[in-house]
């Protein structure tokens, strides 16, 4: 037995490697780039951490969201490693310097774009042995960067601050352009690239077009209420998660909503109580779902039309991580591509925006907290022309996004077939439960819910609302 099999039977209990990890984590020992694209499910997380156990120094892992460094340090923990730490705004002051003080440490260290601009935190970092840096959840870099939070693209100036230190990107969807731009970023040289399949061959495809609104709300009360879960609702709006949470939870649903603008508390304990079974389902905007470890997610259902294929694609990656059959829903109306774009464009600066921002009284100016930061980033960047004529791109490439995802809902063309072609894939084998184009039998693929259940529900249903919707 190699080095590398057995730290993986003694620190992570595996016989064997999933395909492609082993090439990765060879690449990675032998201080190599690497862009690695496995799907949701494939054990991306091994490929940073199994690495560190042979060679010196501190991992650095920069992740989008708190819930989700908070996931992976638990997870390495269970595993018996205590030298790991995550180091955001969240952090108590006091913990904090005491960290940056004995940084040395840890062995794993887990961060954020916005915390890498703390000059204190550099310091530390620059006094430290970096094996190597993680930009885990990279597709964000593209996705995020330009035009939600731009200390993605401001990685690039960091790592140049740590001179030589190697690069390992992780993500579940990219396009070509998007590894580009991770590429970019992230200052990689002759990177090696490992592209899984995107297939999930275990998760069917359903499109259903219904006439408005309140048909949604009828459509997805029937299938909660007469299907097994588990399964996650998405939605747009923060008050529709409440809206259809209430909806379900008076019909005995085991059901919690979750959006961006809860206390960070109230996430952490819901996506606890999912994982650990306590709840059947989630109701949630598109801030839910990163580093969820949770295997056995049968349906997910959607209620409206993405803003992209690459986020369907990570949304829908959720389910059927066990291998086992599950079913991806998407409800829509011939209005959705406007609502879609318009939800889009909520925060996006307009050029009036750009205009104010190069003003030398701009300082006076109230905004919204996303447009300020934005513009603050590409004023340093871009002149005022240059600046306008970026977001008229970025604004195209969004309406085209949208428009791609419902011309694909519109033809009878499979499915999944065009959700692999979007990623420059090739469909090599249509699974039995293909896609709503290819006479996708639905309900032979749906569990009937339990009377058993239903009355156990129906117990819990008015402590779990008095929960979530305290009077």
């Amino acid at each position: 037995m190699n080095k590398l099999n057995e730290i993986l039977q003694k620190k992570f209990g595996h016989a064997n490697f999933r395909d492609g990890q082993k090439e990765v984590i060879e690449q990675i020992i032998d201080g190599k780039d690497v862009v690695a694209i496995l799907p949701t499910g494939m054990g991306k997380s091994l490929l940073y951490q199994l690495p560190a156990y042979l060679m010196e120094g501190s991992v650095i892992i920069v992740s989008p969201l708190l819930s989700l460094m908070q996931d992976q340090v638990e997870q390495l923990k269970i595993l018996g490693e205590k030298r790991v730490i995550a180091i955001n705004s969240f952090l108590p002051f006091q913990e904090r310097e005491m960290a940056f003080r004995h940084l040395a440490d840890f062995k794993f260290i887990f961060t954020s774009p916005e915390m890498l601009q703390n000059e204190q935190f550099n310091r530390a970092l620059r006094e430290l042995s970096i094996a190597y840096v993680v930009a885990d959840e990279a597709h964000c870099i593209s996705q995020w960067g330009f035009d939600f939070r731009p200390d993605y693209l401001r990685i690039s100036n960091w790592l140049h601050s740590l001179s030589t230190v190697n690069v390992l990107a992780l993500t579940a969807t990219a396009t070509k352009e998007v590894v580009v731009d991770i590429k970019k970023t992230l200052r990689m040289t002759q990177p090696f690239e490992y592209i899984h399949s995107l297939d999930r061959p275990a998760i069917a495809y359903e499109m259903v077009e219904v006439e408005n609104q309140q048909e949604k709300m009828k459509w997805i009360l029937g299938r909660v209420t007469s299907t097994e879960g588990p399964g996650i609702i998405y939605t747009q709006s923060r008050k529709k998660t409440q809206v259809y949470a209430t909806m379900l939870l008076e019909q005995g649903i085991s059901v919690a909503y979750y959006h961006a603008k809860m206390e960070q508390s109230d996430r952490i304990l819901i996506q606890q109580q999912f994982q650990q079974g306590q709840l059947d389902w989630i109701c949630a905007t598109n801030a839910f779902g990163m580093g969820i470890h949770k295997d056995n997610i049968r349906q997910v259902i959607h209620d409206h039309i993405p803003t992209s294929v690459a986020g369907y694609m990570q949304e829908v990656g959720r389910a059927a991580r066990d291998g086992n059959q599950a079913i991806a829903s998407l409800l829509y109306t011939s209005t959705d591509v406007d609502q879609t774009f318009y939800v889009a464009m909520q925060d996006f600066p307009e050029e009036t925006d750009i205009q104010i921002a190069y003003q030398p009284e701009y300082s006076e100016v109230e905004q919204s907290e996303t447009t300020t930061r934005i513009l603050t980033y590409w004023k340093e960047q871009l002149n005022e022309q240059e600046t306008i004529e970026l977001f008229k791109q970025i604004k195209q490439k969004k309406w085209l996004d949208i428009q791609s995802f419902y011309s694909m809902i519109q033809n009878d063309t499979c499915l999944r077939q065009q959700l692999l072609h979007y990623f420059d894939q090739t469909l090599l084998e249509k699974p039995h439960y293909c896609c709503s184009k290819c006479k996708l039998d639905v309900s032979s693929i749906l569990r009937k819910r339990s009377d058993e259940k239903n009355d156990q529900d129906e117990m819990n249903w008015k402590n779990r609302l008095n929960f979530l919707l305290p009077s």
